[in-house]
């Protein structure tokens, strides 16, 4: 009984040790960045030697995964299940772009970290471009209903972008509400 015990005990160190490198690659990635985050801070971070980081995560590849798999668990995209029974195009947009638009402001400063970090390290680029591309899935499904199919689903995309509502909602000062009525004229009109 007692070894059972002492592995089960064993099993739950290593658990708490891989969270806590994890928590400390997240911290140091939504702040300094990846591409600027080291193996000896994240392991003065966790409380833990440098080994004990490759030990659980042998490669950059595999600690990049724990911390994006952990980062979207924390802040999921919006779930498109809540607009896609609106039949009105215009009103699903509305739903759809107030959900990202709201998402957008609670990950912002992290999200403006990947993207620069994402100009000179190649993960992270990689990493971002499947936020992206979850992000773009979205267009399609918005586009149904509206007319010239091709032009709404460019406009669509480009209000879903985050660099599109950063510069509605930071650069021109616009409310989540104004940003959202401006994306729907910009739809409209093409």
């Amino acid at each position: 009984m007692t070894r059972k015990y002492e592995l089960k005990r064993r099993a739950e160190r290593q658990s708490e040790t891989r969270r806590r490198i994890v928590d400390a690659t997240v911290g140091l990635h939504t702040t300094v960045g990846p591409a600027r985050t080291t193996i000896s801070a994240i392991a003065v971070r966790a409380g833990v030697q440098r080994h004990t980081v490759y030990a659980h995560f042998p490669d950059e590849r595999t600690l990049f995964e724990a911390c994006s798999t952990h980062w979207r668990e924390r802040y999921p995209l919006p779930d498109s299940g809540s607009w896609n029974g609106i039949a009105d195009p215009a009103r699903r947009l509305r739903a759809a772009l107030q959900d990202v638009y709201e998402w957008y402001e609670t990950v912002e400063d992290d999200l403006a970290v990947f993207s620069r970090d994402a100009e000179v390290h190649e993960l992270t680029a990689e990493l971002g471009d499947r936020r992206k591309r979850a992000i773009g899935s979205l267009r399609a499904e918005l586009a149904d209903g509206w007319p010239r199919r091709k032009a709404v689903q460019a406009a669509i995309g480009h209000a879903l972008e985050f660099e599109t509502w950063r510069s509605l909602a930071r650069r021109q000062g616009l409310t989540r509400k104004q940003a959202v009525d401006a994306m729907l004229s910009f739809v409209a009109s093409v």
